[in-house]
């Protein structure tokens, strides 16, 4: 089984997935942050590095899911492809710091990995205002996380909120994070897990 987090920068992903994990026993599969190389790079310098970074991303989640259809195990995905490719690809290009010689080469490249992999079981979108996402995003301190704009974020959660409008890879659960702390409230946390229990049952 293959169930994936999706959300905006500083909505929990990484969090959840580990909780989730840990309680069902699944194996996590993280976004890779840590090992970025370009990380850095983009946000100081974005129109440079925008390009690499996408296609390093890219190329990163389509070896996970090769990994978890090859595996054969219940794994959680911290982020998916989608994002990439509905989300920040395109808001890059429309902000003008991607070129549309460089955007069309990329969709061209997602489609092709595309044809050869699955939508996840199950997709768990952590749904947050700006505020909140720009209070976690403090809270956790990455340094090159510091010079991220409201403006950035906001037009991330627009592309966000009309993706999973249109979402129609497999079930889908919604979780509002704004008014919940799943950190430190083991209530808050039972609450998504009876949710997935009930969308998970549903699956078979």
């Amino acid at each position: 089984m293959h169930i994936a987090i999706a959300g905006n920068i500083g909505a929990g992903k990484t969090t959840l997935t580990r909780l989730l994990a840990k309680h069902y026993n699944w194996q996590p599969q993280y976004e890779d942050v840590v090992d970025n190389p370009y990380l850095d790079d983009f946000y100081n310098e974005m129109e440079r590095w925008s390009f690499n970074l996408q296609i390093y991303f890219l190329n990163s989640r389509f070896r996970q899911l090769l990994e978890i259809q090859e595996s054969g195990k219940d794994i959680i995905q911290d982020r998916t492809i989608y994002e990439d490719a509905h989300i920040f690809a395109p808001n890059l290009h429309a902000m003008g710091l991607l070129t549309n010689r460089d955007f069309h080469n990329y969709a061209s490249l997602f489609e092709l990995m595309e044809s050869v992999v699955q939508g996840p079981d199950l997709l768990i979108y952590l749904r947050s205002s700006i505020p909140n996402l720009v209070a976690q995003i403090h809270k956790r301190g990455r340094e090159y996380e510091n010079s991220i704009s409201i403006d950035y974020l906001s037009r991330l959660n627009e592309r966000y909120e009309a993706w999973i409008h249109d979402y129609n890879k497999g079930n889908l659960l919604i979780i509002d994070v704004d008014n919940i702390n799943f950190v430190d409230n083991p209530e808050d946390l039972g609450d998504i897990i009876n949710k997935i229990d009930a969308e998970i049952n549903g699956l078979f």
